[in-house]
């Protein structure tokens, strides 16, 4: 009955306003106060959803959803999805379950040779990769390896001086991870970037930011490039970021968190020259890569520099399989204990559609992308604010009021953003139900 109701929610999802109309506390007022008692029947809960939740609901999948980013959705992940939560397996270290460890490693080598990643990064050379939840644990993770790291050289004392560096499009993550890491928060340096230089965070702007917080007596640690920023999918340019980071020993993250998927495309792998010069790199399967949410795949060069920060060892955890070290135990590349078995849904999905299908499905979307931003300029109305990168188009209108009406239409969904003073539209494709027609819809 499950099934047949998300069936049947998938075929009627244009009915409903992609964007939510409810008003906060609306679902209060509709539920008892307290819990039954007594089990309810199936049939009774399913009505209720249908009454109480869906309206609620702001629809990710539907195919006139393009806000934020897209959490593309496919059969394969969601059968995945089924499979993991069927198995219900707590993978923290090997011995809990050598399936869901090993066959994470062996697909995230996949994945990395799909993206074309260096041998450094795979568990083939001398790296690996984990599937975090989002990117707010990558950055983390990495951030907190980065910090000990360095205070490994200069001393636990000098936290305070440590200093952390994006640009103004980086996104919020980064101070997110910084506070939880106890960095100083009024050590994050936004470098600023501008319009004129697609709001790329240049390696000249980086090296005189870093120059001034040395002669201040500071301590440059770690640096968050982007391949994709959130705003405007801007692409930092990572080959002279890197040469700039190098000369300071600083740790370099590339968060490429929604354009790493265009990335197994071989047109699209120059947004990743001079990856091999950087520490770690992340993205988000379940952002544009048909996985479900959540599945963010994080590569680093030095497992070891993760596991320093982040391991545990109790008692009531150990085992010969975990003391002979010739096994991974996730556990220690993550922040959590308990994790899922992620692997095997994007398994499902590599498998089930295959690398050049996965490219075609990735190219499809930017070509709607371009299509729409056709649409833009031949109607001197509107204006793109930057060059497109992969298959988000930002668009700058003089009535800010425009977005909020098309909204509540409840046929449309776009999110905007500010850069440079400037009120821009995102249109970002990637819902795996799009089609040509609802982009002219939108337009």
């Amino acid at each position: 009955m499950i099934i047949d109701f998300i069936a049947d929610y998938y075929q009627n999802m244009e009915k409903y306003p992609v964007l939510s109309q409810v008003q906060p506390g609306y679902l209060a007022k509709l539920l008892p106060k307290s819990a039954p008692n007594i089990p309810e029947p199936i049939e009774t809960i399913l009505h209720d959803i249908q009454q109480y939740i869906i309206p609620g609901i702001t629809h990710w999948q539907s195919p006139n959803y393009f806000a934020y980013f897209p959490t593309s959705s496919s059969i394969a992940g969601f059968l995945g999805e089924v499979l993991s939560t069927g198995f219900n397996v707590v993978g923290l270290n090997w011995i809990s379950s050598p399936a869901a460890t090993e066959l994470e490693f062996v697909t995230m080598d996949w994945l990395g040779q799909m993206l074309g990643l260096p041998q450094s990064f795979l568990f083939s050379g001398v790296g690996g990769g984990v599937i975090q939840g989002t990117t707010c644990e990558a950055i983390l993770c990495t951030l907190v390896a980065a910090r000990d790291q360095m205070l490994a050289k200069v001393g636990r004392e000098n936290i305070g001086k440590l200093v952390f560096y994006g640009s103004d499009q980086t996104h919020c993550a980064l101070l997110k991870a910084a506070k939880v890491a106890g960095l100083e928060c009024k050590n994050f340096r936004a470098i600023k970037t501008m319009r004129s230089t697609a709001f790329q965070l240049s390696a000249e702007s980086l090296r005189t930011t870093i120059r001034l917080d040395v002669e201040a007596g500071l301590i440059p640690a770690f640096l968050c490039a982007t391949i994709g920023t959130t705003s405007t999918t801007a692409v930092d340019p990572i080959r002279s970021l890197s040469e700039v980071t190098k000369e300071y020993g600083m740790w370099i993250h590339v968060d490429a968190t929604y354009a790493g998927s265009a990335c197994i495309c071989p047109e699209y792998r120059h947004f990743m020259d001079g990856v091999e010069n950087v520490n770690s790199f992340s993205f988000n399967a379940h952002k544009w890569f048909f996985t479900t949410l959540d599945c963010c795949c994080l590569w680093v060069k030095d497992p070891g520099a993760l596991t320093k920060s982040l391991s545990t060892s109790p008692e009531y955890l150990k085992n010969n399989a975990s003391d002979s070290k010739q096994v991974v135990d996730y556990k220690d590349w993550q922040i959590t204990l308990s994790r899922r078995f992620r692997s095997i849904k994007l398994w499902l999905v590599l498998r089930s559609y295959g690398v050049e299908n996965l490219r075609n499905f990735l190219r499809i979307h930017v070509k709607m992308a371009k299509r729409f931003q056709q649409l833009v300029e031949s109607d001197n109305r509107f204006e793109v604010v930057v060059p497109r990168n992969f298959a988000m188009a930002n668009v700058q209108h003089f009535n800010r009021n425009l977005l909020e009406t098309m909204n509540a239409s409840g046929k449309v969904f776009m999110t905007h953003t500010i850069v440079e003073g400037i009120y821009v539209i995102r249109f970002a494709v990637g819902a795996t139900l799009t089609e040509d027609k609802h982009v002219i819809k939108a337009w």
